[in-house]
């Protein structure tokens, strides 16, 4: 049942609801992870909804806190160099193999650099992913430097030609400016060889508010220009993609549903917001 759905069952064929059906909602929006803000902002905007109304109504109000920016990834003439950000946990490494699957599986060659050097499971976790999914894996040595190994990458992806290069990066130490500056460094020093047409920044959806936090954050030290958000499979709070489009403006281009290769998905503003409302 969507967080919306009693809601719109309470207010159709009437012209309003009661003080006490304001709370509830406030209550359950509040629950569903959309945050204090966007929760006053939708109820002040479901407040002059007129019964007959409630369905269309409440679908436009949803729709206008979605970010408008593109969900398609950019590509670009050479090797599209997508990099992937995000703190350690939130799935970043396996959202990395999951979208080589899924470029792979659409006929497009995929190269895979393992720049999370600091993490050496992390190393070994995507190489033993590459195997899995069928592409090449560019790692460095023991305690290489990132951007050392992104460079590499880089120049094997132009050799190769392939379609995409994909750019696992560090992802602890979220709040310091160290790794702020590795990122950035990683993104300057594969753009002397291509050009980074992507910066997807993986959140987990059971965080919550904490992770439009952590994405603040690293919108501050990178480009992101859009989102991968795992975990919205039913064990997350359904309102959470709506805060993050609405606190940040950055698209959700993809959601993780769960542990498999394919298990990745192009979000569906649509159907989420469908998702929301429905029965």
């Amino acid at each position: 049942m969507g967080i919306f759905s009693k809601f719109v069952a309470k207010i159709k064929g009437e012209s309003t609801a009661d003080p006490l059906d304001w709370q509830v909602l406030e209550t359950e929006l509040l629950g569903s992870d959309l945050g204090p803000t966007l929760t006053s902002q939708i109820i002040q905007s479901a407040k002059l909804i007129k019964g007959g109304d409630a369905l269309v109504s409440l679908t436009q109000i949803l729709n206008e806190h979605l970010s408008a920016k593109s969900r398609t990834l950019s590509k670009s003439d050479q090797t599209t160099v997508i990099m992937v950000v995000g703190v350690n946990g939130t799935g970043k490494t396996t959202s990395v193999a999951k979208l080589a699957a899924h470029l792979k599986s659409s006929g497009s060659s995929v190269v895979l650099a393992a720049a999370d050097t600091f993490r050496a499971a992390a190393v070994d976790q995507l190489q033993t992913w590459g195997k899995r999914v069928g592409v090449e894996v560019i790692a460095g040595k023991e305690g290489a430097e990132p951007a050392s190994v992104a460079f590499d990458a880089a120049t094997r992806s132009k050799e190769l030609s392939s379609d995409y290069l994909i750019i696992d990066t560090a992802g602890r130490l979220h709040n310091k400016s160290d790794l702020m500056a590795e990122l950035e460094k990683v993104k300057r020093v594969v753009e002397k060889t291509l050009v980074v047409a992507e910066v997807l920044l993986v959140i987990d959806a059971t965080t919550g508010q904490n992770g439009i936090a952590q994405a603040k954050i690293f919108t501050e030290a990178v480009a992101v220009t859009g989102l991968i958000v795992t975990k919205l499979d039913g064990s997350a709070r359904g309102g959470v993609a709506l805060a993050i489009e609405s606190a940040l403006d950055i698209p959700i281009k993809f959601i993780g549903t769960g542990e498999s290769d394919t298990d990745l998905a192009v979000f569906a503003p649509a159907a989420y917001i469908s998702g929301l409302i429905a029965d």
